[in-house]
């Protein structure tokens, strides 16, 4: 954990797990802490720069980029049996249609060149070392401790006083995956050692979904009567109309594919906020929602 972390996330499984404390921009720490733990796998998933609320351009490259250098580079100094970086879909750009891992990154954002980077510093270390490096590009990621002023908790949040937020056009899509699906992909990714060192997956659902179909559904599993007033919030630069994954590549060498439809995950999202109404007044706190 970064000096200063918000613990809010692990509180439940504080007590049983052991948290190190360091910069990762701090090599010679991250060296001995690193030889100190001797993991056997690594997961990276520090971001920043992915909430349209983060756009300091240091912090994007130093969370993003140069992080995952002095990270990749610790690990290297143990024998490791898999690192999974974490990247993006957006480091492929604004697309027509579902991209394959082999296409080239065009990446419209300080954040996207800032991933693609650290993909490709992944790649490279990989091929260069026969590295245990797969860097796994996330699709829109939803579900349980997902930050409170994303969509999903949005309307989540909305959804549990009637109503639903402002919102952009309803033919913007994503393609959403469960957070679960995702943590299974992670694991697989390690399991399995890619055949190419330095392999990319897409971990997306295959299908993408419309806002349209997104308000559809919320209003189904939260039985809202309220009519959805579509344009009251303006669209933002990376909004489009098609953002899906080809996942193909993972189900033919790591086994995966997600499980979880959009409308059944999202129902599960509403079900858990049930089980810890705690866990919602905070989502409202965070978000700066009258409960």
């Amino acid at each position: 954990m970064r000096p200063g972390y918000q613990p809010w996330r692990i509180r439940g499984i504080q007590p049983h797990v052991q948290i190190h404390e360091v910069n990762m921009l701090d090599s010679p720490a991250l060296r001995r802490l690193v030889s100190l733990i001797r993991p056997e796998w690594v997961f990276h998933l520090a971001a920043h720069g992915a909430y349209s609320w983060q756009d300091d351009l240091q912090a994007i490259l130093d969370t993003n980029l140069h992080s995952t250098i002095h990270l990749l580079n610790a690990c290297l100094r143990s024998e490791i049996q898999a690192f999974i970086h974490a990247g993006s879909s957006s480091e492929y750009g604004i697309k027509d249609h579902a991209p394959a891992e082999s296409e080239a990154p065009e990446p419209n954002s300080h954040y996207a060149v800032a991933k693609a980077a650290a993909t490709m510093y992944c790649q490279f270390v990989a091929r260069r070392d026969t590295a245990p490096v797969t860097t796994l590009r996330l699709y829109s990621a939803y579900g349980p401790y997902e930050e409170p002023q994303r969509l999903i908790p949005t309307l989540v949040r909305h959804g549990f006083k009637g109503e639903y937020p402002p919102l952009v056009s309803p033919d913007i899509a994503r393609d959403y995956v469960h957070v679960d699906d995702v943590v299974e992909a992670f694991i697989m990714a390690a399991i399995h050692a890619p055949k190419n060192p330095g392999a990319i997956y897409n971990i997306g659902s295959g299908r993408q979904t419309s806002l349209r179909e997104v308000v559809t559904a919320v209003r189904q599993v939260m039985n809202i009567s309220a009519e959805p007033v579509w344009g009251s919030m303006p669209s933002r630069k990376w909004d489009t109309t098609v953002w899906v994954a080809n996942p193909d590549l993972a189900l033919k060498e790591i086994g995966w594919a997600a499980t979880l439809p959009f409308a059944a995950g999202f129902m599960q999202t509403v079900e858990w906020f049930h089980r810890k109404p705690g866990m919602l007044e905070r989502y409202y706190q965070r978000a700066g929602d009258a409960v």
